[in-house]
């Protein structure tokens, strides 16, 4: 096998995609700053049970595993970054004010998340930690839409569903609690007819209220419909209160409720969100809150966020345009340098062609060349 290919689904980023992706991070980094976030940078490796504190089997099976030959115990290679953020915000900031982290940086998967999808995102995130209250869901939502925004999404579908509902319908059925992983996928991928054979034996009530999540789908008026047909138990009206304020605060988004989309259910404990963009069908960010990550470090701290997947965001964006560029020729003239040197401390790419490379190609635009006149380098415009 040639040792110049790649393993499947792992790919080198070209210069014009790699600009395009870069350029994105660094808006919607320079955006979070703007909201008060702290930017930090956990490690690509660490011991594996920092990465898997709680509901870790699907995070177990997308992740890489070695051996350290220094401790002699199992390494995970991230496949996330939500739990380091959340153990740096327990273990080493251990604030007690409200605290806003975000994060950029390469995760890697064992299996892709999709047929074309990449096993190495470059995951781009933030998280809000220390604030129970909807008004931490509320800014993370904001957050996320704004991101799609600079990435320049006008068309973005806000998917909305909430962990509390399920919790709250199986907590007084013993049977169902016990069942409660093969709910899970069953709801997911929105099986009736097996929906109604796991729930034969639950008490009525507990069976009816499963058995409408499914066609829970819809608009607003889902949440109208869902306090109909489901019971008025105080998780399930809070739970439907948060989403028709996260509804409300959604701004121009089309909203969707999903009550049966229990994607992430393990980790998370409240609101979820998840957006999606004209020409892919996965979403494109996810978020909600996740209230007890912290406590495998030894604090447990509210904490609400979102993610999403640079490298595949930028994959549905227009390819990037030529940049404009001076070419200037190569010379040793003091002159000369100053010049260019004048140039590129404004901002201006200026490339100067190694001698018998003057037609060389590349992802730029020449617009103006620096030119010898009269003894004198000038500028000018090319056309």
């Amino acid at each position: 096998m040639p040792n110049w290919l790649l393993p499947e689904n792992i790919a080198d980023v070209l210069p014009s995609e790699a600009r395009k992706i870069e350029e994105l991070r660094r808006a919607i980094l320079d955006n979070f700053r703007l909201y008060g976030y702290e930017l930090v940078m956990p490690p690509m490796l660490e011991y594996l049970d920092s990465l898997l504190p709680v509901g870790g089997h699907d995070m177990n099976l997308r992740m890489f595993k070695l051996v350290d030959q220094l401790s002699g115990r199992t390494l995970g290679l991230r496949a996330d970054m939500t739990t380091q953020v959340a153990r740096i915000d327990a273990h080493l900031l251990n604030r007690r004010s409200v605290t806003r982290l975000c994060y950029a940086g390469s995760v890697l998967h064992t299996r892709p998340s999709g047929l074309h999808a990449t096993r190495e995102p470059l995951q781009i995130g933030a998280e809000i930690y220390g604030h129970a209250g909807l008004e931490a869901d509320a800014e993370i939502q904001e957050l996320a839409l704004a991101s799609l925004a600079l990435a320049g999404f006008d068309e973005v579908r806000l998917d909305l569903t909430h962990a509390g509902l399920l919790r709250s319908l199986i907590e007084h059925d013993e049977n169902a609690r016990e069942d409660e992983a093969a709910l899970l996928m069953l709801l997911r991928a929105k099986d009736v007819p097996g929906l109604s054979v796991l729930v034969e034996d639950y008490e009525a009530v507990t069976r009816d209220a499963l058995l409408a999540l499914p066609s829970l789908y819809g608009d607003r008026s889902v949440l109208a419909l869902a306090r109909q047909k489901l019971p008025a138990l105080p998780g399930v009206l809070r739970a439907l209160e948060e989403l028709e304020a996260l509804i409300d605060l959604a701004g121009n988004a089309a909203v969707t409720i999903d009550l049966a989309d229990l994607s992430g259910y393990q980790y998370e404990s409240g609101a979820m969100f998840a957006l999606y963009v004209p020409g892919l069908p996965n979403a494109v960010a996810r978020g909600g809150r996740y209230d007890h990550v912290g406590e495998a470090f030894g604090r447990a701290r509210p904490a609400t966020g979102f993610s999403m997947d640079l490298r595949e965001l930028a994959r549905l964006l227009p390819g990037a345009q030529p940049r404009a560029a001076i070419h200037a020729p190569w010379s040793r003239d003091p002159a000369l340098r100053s010049k260019i040197a004048a140039l590129r401390s404004d901002g201006e790419i200026v490339i100067q062609h190694m001698p018998g490379h003057e037609a060389d190609q590349q992802e730029f635009d020449y617009d103006r060349a620096i030119v010898l006149e009269d003894g004198n380098w000038n500028l000018k415009t090319l056309g």
